[in-house]
């Protein structure tokens, strides 16, 4: 036996246009019930399930109308009794409903000469629309803290030491001291300032290659370093960040630590349609399993800047992808990125 949906007599032989203008009042209310295509989505209810009138309003009373609207006497009237109840009322040619968002309630969607069933089933529409859209915003805020929190991990040790190091070479080396403070300046800018979502690989490997000058101004002979990326990855999209704290931590909690000289060694290649990426160094390493604490978060101060990478890579290109680390006490690290040379919707 089938079942034919209230609201749409034809629904079970063809639902492809069904389910295709449900997805556009979906994507409609992203925004909330305030936002701009919310007038856009009341039409767009109204039309899909067959209704001659059909109203949305936020919580601050802003009401969108579209098809035949109901008396102002009963829509106020309603309105007044779902706000303050938060059940759903039945007035003569019109039914309101409470649009709870995660236990919250949101707003109030009104139908005129309708069935309860077919005031519910759109009711249920609009609220996986706006749980849908408070969810992606979530993982939008979510991302921005984490770049936010790679940015505050730019070590004041560091700072000071650099700063230290070109100030002392002033008398003495001026040329030297003045390319320097351009290479932090150039340090500072990007690690600080404002970016896209995402940059492309040349602009991460062009942030490490000052990064690294400035260490090794500031350690001396204890650091030999090695860059090598390919042509052909360059102009890969990557999300903004994501290179930097890799090295960093290379050298912190690898190079810094032993008494002598360490050598880190970045390179980036193609590997088939991937781009493959490497922080090495020869430092004192560590054990396995503080590795894998690390990625999951649950590291020391040498976690947060790993930790994130790999979420915002994992968030970006799927589980498949992100970072992997080879290490042994004693023996060194090896952090590997690995993302897809060409990703829908990734640009710089």
């Amino acid at each position: 036996m089938t079942t034919r949906l209230p609201w749409h007599p034809a629904a079970s032989a063809d639902p492809v246009p069904v389910l295709a203008a449900a997805q556009r009042v979906s994507d409609d209310l992203m925004d909330g019930l305030a936002g701009p295509r919310a007038r856009h989505a009341a039409h767009g209810l109204r039309r899909l399930f067959g209704v001659p009138g059909l109203g949305l309003t936020d919580l601050s009373g802003s009401l969108l109308w579209s098809g035949r609207p109901a008396a102002d006497d009963v829509v106020i009237a309603a309105l007044d009794e779902v706000l303050h109840s938060e059940t759903p009322v039945s007035e003569p040619g019109l039914l309101a409903l409470p649009l709870h968002v995660h236990d919250e309630l949101a707003g109030v969607l009104l139908v005129t000469e309708t069935t309860n069933a077919v005031a519910r089933q759109a009711a249920e529409l609009v609220v996986h629309a706006l749980e849908r859209g408070r969810l992606e915003a979530s993982a939008e805020q979510a991302a921005e803290a984490e770049l936010r929190a790679l940015r505050a991990e730019i070590s004041p040790h560091f700072v000071y030491n650099a700063l230290t190091v070109i100030s002392s070479l002033v008398r003495s080396d001026p040329d030297r001291a003045r390319d320097l403070m351009l290479d932090f300046a150039e340090y500072t800018r990007y690690s600080l300032a404002r970016h896209g979502e995402y940059t492309m690989v040349a602009e991460e490997f062009r942030a490490i290659e000052t990064y690294l000058a400035l260490q090794r101004a500031v350690l001396g002979e204890r650091l030999r370093v090695q860059v090598r990326v390919a042509p052909e990855v360059l102009a890969v999209a990557v999300p903004y960040l994501v290179l930097e704290p890799l090295v960093e931590n290379a050298i912190r909690h690898g190079i810094e630590p032993r008494a002598e000289a360490g050598f880190i060694q970045v390179q980036g290649m193609a590997e088939g349609n991937d781009c493959v990426i490497s922080v090495e160094d020869d430092g004192v390493g560590m054990d396995p399993a503080r590795a894998a604490a690390i990625l999951a978060g649950r590291g020391d101060d040498g976690g947060v800047g790993l930790a994130n990478v790999d979420r915002r890579l994992r968030s970006v290109y799927g589980p498949w992808y992100g970072l992997t680390v080879e290490t042994e006490t004693g023996a060194g690290t090896r952090v590997v990125v690995r993302v897809p040379r060409f990703q829908p919707g990734v640009l710089p």
